[in-house]
């Protein structure tokens, strides 16, 4: 399968890129016994083997197929808590973790920029230790990667990255869940060869949150590169469509965004079974129930 991105934010390219050179799309041998990442943390995924990307993305799907399919009760998170730092706004990210955390019978503690010292009457050094002892794990979404690299320095509980400037390992997982198949990546200034025989065309927010300031020259920029029936036009007849939301007109045309090539919904949706599987790896030594899937 070959994927092509046209977008003006490179974090979601820079996480797929290392994927792709770990060789997730080589057919993995059995992952029983092998790929536990318990006690770790997760600021990008090039931190991860492919063998251990592979057994999140199982845990993650065992989980949905568990939860969602069989209608099972699973506190696997059971007196366990999470502190979910966001410095950003955020809709997916927040009730994904939030609601995926309750779920599996933990209790999650959502704190802002008002809410936390971080980083201003408080260092991120403190902070870190404050709350190792006090929650289990922390998920943050920073204007800066270095913040997290910070915390995770100083912290003795696992951190996630919930977004950076520079990467979104929680964005690619679910991604992978919603393709569940391996990617050869494009990157090229050329929106139509880009698109030429790919099976995914992905697109991302033009103007991301902190870039405000920026965002005539971006416009100005990536006229062009709207994703439209025309771009998919000399793809693969099967072709289908990724966008990480929030979404603006210029990025993607109604007509693909609301298509039924459009997998947007489910990859937002998949966005909490991907995190619900990462915490449960980081906290738990939990064994899939279900099949491997072929990736």
């Amino acid at each position: 399968m070959s994927a092509t991105l046209l977008s003006a934010n490179k974090t979601v390219f820079k996480c797929l890129a290392a994927l792709s050179s770990r060789g997730l799309s080589v057919g993995a041998a059995s992952l029983q016994g092998s790929g536990h990442v318990k006690g770790r943390s997760c600021l990008t995924l090039k931190d991860f083997s492919s063998e251990e990307i592979k057994r999140l993305l199982w845990v993650s799907g065992d989980l949905k197929h568990r939860i969602k399919h069989e209608k099972q009760h699973l506190p696997l998170l059971q007196g366990k808590s999470i502190a979910m730092i966001f410095e950003k706004r955020s809709t997916r990210t927040r009730m994904s973790t939030e609601t995926g955390f309750a779920l599996l019978g933990g209790h999650p503690c959502f704190l802002t920029s008002q809410d936390i010292h971080l980083g201003v009457n408080e260092s991120s050094t403190d902070t870190a230790r404050v709350l190792s002892g006090l929650c289990d794990i922390v998920l943050a979404r920073v204007y800066s990667h270095s913040t997290l690299e910070e915390l995770e320095k100083e912290a003795s509980i696992p951190i996630i990255n919930g977004l950076s400037e520079l990467y979104h390992p929680i964005q690619i997982l679910a991604d992978f869940l919603t393709l569940q198949h391996g990617t050869q990546l494009v990157l090229t200034s050329d929106p139509m060869e880009a698109a030429h025989g790919s099976n995914v065309l992905v697109t991302d927010t033009w103007v991301s949150m902190g870039q405000e300031e920026e965002k005539k020259k971006r416009l100005k920029d990536f006229k062009g590169y709207q994703i439209t029936m025309q771009t998919g036009s000399v793809a693969k007849p099967d072709w289908s469509f990724l966008h990480c939301l929030p979404r603006k007109m210029e990025e993607v045309d109604d007509e693909v965004f609301y298509s039924s090539r459009s997998l947007v919904f489910p990859e937002a949706e998949n966005r909490k079974w991907t995190i619900m599987g990462l915490m449960v790896s980081l906290l738990t030594d939990y064994a899939p129930q279900t099949p491997m899937p072929k990736f």
